[in-house]
């Protein structure tokens, strides 16, 4: 990608000197396919130059990220909002800008002074050229990127931050099924959280039946295996849940509307419904799901849809997604709790 942007093109903006976003088209390879970017950012917390301490760190993501959305989830569920802030960005009236403090006061971010996020991810690698994405976890003693990592970053904040989970924070990512959770989350990557956007951004018609057959195929597995168990991995919310729900949440409102005729719609499936909304059911997913943002309504960039613009709104989401289940008869154990070691049940 490096390769095909050979220049810099830069705009001003309130005085301030904003690069242009590049296109996801950059991450198009030669037959059409999708090939993300990878994330630049990578570090780990604890080190000297970024110790694991409060008030020294915030997290920027969009409601409509599934990638971002995860990370604010794992925040809530881990009782971190105390030692991280947390603060929603959304794209620029221009788009070509990227992401925009638009939620704060004049657009400006107080902790870093900064109006997009552009401007930490060059005033930490000046030389950077790929696109300004969300999650985001910065550094705002130094105003530079710690961590872009949406692959691993939950991971980062189930472990390097233990010391600051709440008391009865859920383990998600406990040590005995660690090995099975990163396997399942690789496969989830490549299988779903992937497979959506390489069908979405696809290019070719090979290229998107790779990410459509791929996807639809990974849904009937998911619904088979949900069929015997109540979770991915047994009878609690694992690090593997929070990933596959960021995903399906977004499925009937947003994906399926630049996809095309689809297979099957999320509520379609029986086992991955009631399980998707069982998950809702536990506050930090419900507090960080935002079913209109995810629909995009009123969303400019979209011509007036009758279906967008004037069924969605007046939908309960709410109601529809706080329908009971009764897959807490597929625990082995304790019957009516979500979370190992939590205060929900």
């Amino acid at each position: 990608m490096q390769e095909k942007m050979k220049t810099r093109q830069y705009v001003e903006v309130n005085g301030r000197k904003i690069l242009l976003r590049p296109k996801v088209n950059l991450e198009i390879d030669e037959n059409g396919y999708y090939r993300r970017q990878k994330n630049r950012f990578t570090e780990h917390f604890g080190t000297k130059l970024h110790p694991i301490e409060k008030d020294r760190y915030i997290l920027f993501w969009s409601k409509g990220c599934a990638w971002s959305n995860r990370v604010a989830i794992v925040i809530t569920l881990l009782g971190l909002e105390e030692t991280i802030k947390t603060e929603v960005v959304d794209w620029s009236e221009n788009e070509d800008l990227g992401w925009e403090f638009v939620n704060s006061p004049s657009h400006i971010n107080a902790e870093t002074g900064a109006q997009f996020l552009s401007e930490l991810y060059y005033n930490t690698d000046p030389e950077y050229l790929g696109r300004t994405t969300v999650p985001a976890i910065v550094d705002y003693k130094t105003n530079t990127i710690v961590n872009n990592d949406f692959r691993f970053l939950t991971n980062y904040l189930e472990t390097e931050f233990r010391e600051y989970h709440m008391g009865n924070a859920p383990d998600l990512y406990p040590y005995e099924l660690r090995k099975q959770i990163d396997d399942m989350n690789e496969w989830l990557y490549v299988n779903v959280n992937d497979a959506i956007y390489r069908t979405c951004f696809a290019n070719s018609v090979e290229a998107y039946n790779e990410g459509y057959n791929t996807f639809f195929s990974a849904l009937d597995a998911l619904d088979d295996r949900l069929s015997e168990q109540r979770f991915l991995l047994g009878d609690y919310v694992m690090d593997s849940d929070i990933r596959l729900y960021s995903t399906l949440v977004r499925m009937d409102l947003n994906y399926l509307r630049h996809i095309g005729p689809s297979k099957r719609r999320l509520v379609d499936y029986k086992n991955l419904w009631e399980y998707c909304r069982e998950l809702y059911q536990i506050p930090a997913f419900s507090s960080n799901t935002y079913f209109q943002e995810l629909a995009a309504v009123g969303d400019k960039r979209f011509k007036f849809n009758p279906y967008y613009d004037m069924v969605v709104p007046q939908t309960d989401y709410e109601k529809i997604w706080s329908d009971p289940t009764n897959r807490c008869a597929l625990s082995k154990r304790d019957k009516g709790i979500f979370l190992k070691e939590g205060r929900f049940s």
